[in-house]
């Protein structure tokens, strides 16, 4: 049976047959903000469900593939689509492309999401810069044998966003004219939209936003010696909150909306720490 070390190299092995750049930064975009591959110039394509031992997208909104070319000059790799644990993946699985990423050489990792605003000051088309995160999971990508050739076996988790990377961010939003809050964000198990009584616990226990992904990636990221930047656009306020129920065809509709904001944003961020 295969590592996960030798089936990431596998993965590595076919993306670099396919590429003729070497990026060092890469996004992860969520429901919504795959806009931002239309910034990217010298696009290449590569399908998810074409790597091997790639797992598979299987959410609307979610492309499923990597888009591979140049942002402001800047070599950038775009997951146009991720995983989540609710889709019946392992922690490890939903995980699985920053590992692969790691081999491919990646240094920074900006991970983006469509979630749900709990912080009674935010309205939907809010982008929030993410500093800190609650994980309501009781699982992570690192639990099992680990393999010091990735990391250490207690990674250090006491900075989980980068705080020269936020620092960039908030500049940046400052000097284009782009309005964005901070605030921590809450991974919840999903699929369903959380209960009033849950959001009074999750809003009690510090969170400003919650949602379904992101705090995997993040774990793994950071395990592995990936600088990170995190930036949620809340789509919707938290039940309870808001009066009119929940739907994920609506988190599409505000997150396209947001996305011209968040595009020019990520793309700057990207120019300048590049």
């Amino acid at each position: 049976m295969k590592n996960m070390y030798d089936k990431a190299r596998e993965s590595v092995k076919y993306i670099e047959s396919k590429m003729n750049l070497k990026p060092k930064i890469a996004v992860i975009l969520g429901s919504g903000l795959g806009d931002l591959a239309g910034v990217i110039e010298n696009k290449e394509y590569i399908n998810y469900k074409d790597i091997p031992n790639f797992p598979k997208s299987t959410v609307v909104g979610h492309e499923g593939r990597l888009v591979l070319g140049e942002i402001k000059g800047v070599t950038v790799l775009a997951m146009q689509g991720r995983f989540h644990y609710f889709e019946g993946y392992t922690m490890k699985e939903v995980a699985y492309p920053v590992f692969v990423m790691k081999l491919l050489g990646i240094e920074k990792l900006i991970v983006t999401n469509a979630c749900g605003g709990i912080n009674t000051s935010f309205s939907p088309g809010t982008l929030m810069i993410i500093t800190d995160f609650i994980n309501l999971v009781s699982d992570n990508p690192l639990i099992g044998i680990n393999d010091e050739r990735f990391g250490p076996r207690f990674p250090d988790m006491s900075e989980p966003y980068k705080l020269e990377l936020i620092d960039k961010a908030k500049k940046v939003a400052d000097e284009i004219g782009v309005e964005y809050r901070e605030g921590v964000y809450a991974g919840f198990m999903g699929p369903y939209y959380e209960t009033a009584a849950e959001i009074r616990a999750i809003g009690g226990q510090g969170a400003d936003a919650v949602g379904m992904s992101t705090v995997p990636e993040t774990i793994a990221a950071n395990y592995l010696g990936i600088e990170v930047l995190g930036i949620s656009c809340i789509t919707n306020m938290a039940t309870g909150i808001q009066k009119q129920k929940h739907s994920h065809a609506r988190v599409i509709e505000i997150a396209k909306k947001a996305s011209v904001d968040f595009c020019r944003w990520v793309a700057k961020i990207i120019e300048d720490i590049g």
